[in-house]
């Protein structure tokens, strides 16, 4: 992959690491402001249901945020965007679609019809 590329996809991981480390810290700040007194059971039970959705949600950002932290690991190490399982390069659409891929879409594809099959 060239370096104009290489830089294209430094600058859309680190983008989103920043959007959602804003995020968490909205997040954090809404639930240290939450000292609200709900009389109406019903009331205190949809607010701590949006509360443990939120969490869920950030905890996977959480980890999103470490495979962007890999990702970007892998641009400074020169092996971003070749597939760890056939050392092929992944498709620049693929990346696109999902930078902190390592796996082509073949090598993804095939690792999914074995998970399903052990599955069934």
């Amino acid at each position: 992959m060239d370096k104009d590329k290489t830089e294209e996809f430094r600058q859309i991981l680190i983008e989103r690491r920043e959007a959602i480390l804003a995020e968490a810290d909205k997040t954090v700040s809404g639930l240290n402001d939450g000292k609200e007194n709900f009389p109406d059971p019903t009331d205190r039970a949809t607010v701590e249901w949006d509360r443990s959705f939120t969490l869920r949600i950030r905890d996977r950002e959480r980890k999103l945020l470490i495979k962007i932290d890999e990702a970007l690991e892998r641009i400074e190490e020169g092996t971003f965007g070749i597939c760890d399982d056939c050392g092929e390069e992944i498709g620049e659409a693929r990346l696109k679609a999902r930078p902190v891929t390592t796996q082509c879409i073949d090598c993804k594809t095939a690792a999914e019809a074995r998970e399903k099959a052990r599955g069934a």
